[in-house]
């Protein structure tokens, strides 16, 4: 098996690929919002927030999950032998791509910048660091089989611009090891610039593949 095919049309869209790779962000979403319930029970209990601010607490499982339900799309797409079109699978798959590149680059680089400051790393960061990486990656090799729009990916970029601000606006962002609570402003920084690169490679997807269509 040789590199161009594991980049072929033929091999990502197969059902095998995909069946695993939705199975395997299943249950990865499945343990995100497991590993996040300590954070969300202490954002209400403890924080005093009103429980609609806990959409905006699990930041990678919920990239995770529309990136699940893009992969459905995909499955159904094989099934019927046609593509399924709508507004809100557009959406979805913009968020996909935003999201899951941005919070998987964003989990690994916390993970080391702790890990430079002295915080130790076990073997659940190494678990999350391949796992966030996996989520980056498969985003942008399904790219060129979405179909959103310039509107969908508005929305998106409005959205995780706002999830930026509730993150370090008002305090709910992805709790962080000891070493870089002080760094608190340089993370806000380098996230808000993240959710700008995210999108602009979400933007130049779409004129790629406008230009592919020529």
């Amino acid at each position: 098996m040789n590199l161009p095919y594991l980049w072929s049309t033929a091999f990502l869209k197969s059902r095998l690929m995909l069946w695993s790779l939705l199975l395997t962000n299943l249950a990865g979403t499945i343990y995100g919002y497991m590993w996040y319930a300590g954070q969300l029970e202490y954002t209400v209990s403890n924080m005093m927030r009103p429980e609609w601010q806990l959409l905006f607490v699990p930041d990678s499982p919920t990239a995770s999950l529309f990136f699940t339900l893009t992969l459905v799309y995909l499955v159904a797409d094989v099934y019927a032998n046609q593509s399924i079109r709508t507004p809100l699978r557009g959406f979805i798959e913009a968020f996909a791509l935003v999201t899951s590149f941005k919070y998987g680059i964003w989990a690994v680089t916390m993970i080391f910048a702790g890990s430079a400051q002295g915080d130790p790393l076990h073997w659940q960061d190494w678990m999350l660091t391949v796992s966030h990486l996996g989520m980056a990656a498969e985003v942008l090799l399904f790219a060129r089989f979405y179909r959103y729009g310039w509107g969908s990916l508005l929305l998106v970029g409005l959205w995780t611009l706002v999830n930026d601000y509730m993150d370090y606006g008002q305090g709910l962002y992805p709790w962080l090891s000891a070493e870089l609570e002080d760094n608190l402003n340089v993370i806000a920084g380098y996230t808000v610039t993240l959710t700008l690169v995210s999108v602009a490679i979400a933007w130049y997807a779409v004129i790629y593949r406008s230009k592919g269509r020529q």
